[in-house]
């Protein structure tokens, strides 16, 4: 784990933080920072300026979503969800899906590995 990863992880042990303040955007740009990252699961935070995207793609895991900030497009095996603050939606392990920032929009992935 990089450093600066390292030092959000220890910004958050055993204190409570803001997560809309632990990462911020960047114009025409996806910002990602790794909280933590174990053989059982990773927990990533996003911020997409408005209209940045993630292409459709697979995971062999199931992924969270919970949104932080604004509102996104959530695309699950073609069918599109929009998703706000506060909402949450969960990304099924093998199904193609895909992001969209429909506004500038911050999110946390946890991302569930099972063993095979």
């Amino acid at each position: 784990m990089a450093n600066k990863n390292s030092n959000l992880l220890q910004a958050c042990l055993a204190k409570a933080q803001n997560l809309n303040n632990l990462t911020e955007y960047a114009n025409d740009s996806i910002v990602s920072k790794t909280v933590l990252d174990k053989d059982t699961g990773s927990i990533t935070l996003f911020a997409f300026d408005k209209g940045q995207k993630l292409s459709e793609h697979t995971s062999p895991y199931d992924a969270v979503i919970q949104v932080i900030d604004g509102s996104a497009q959530i695309t699950i095996d073609g069918n599109d969800n929009n998703v706000s603050s506060g909402e949450i939606i969960i990304m099924p392990a093998n199904i193609p899906h895909a992001v969209t920032a429909i506004e500038k929009f911050k999110m946390i992935l946890i991302m569930i590995r099972t063993k095979s």
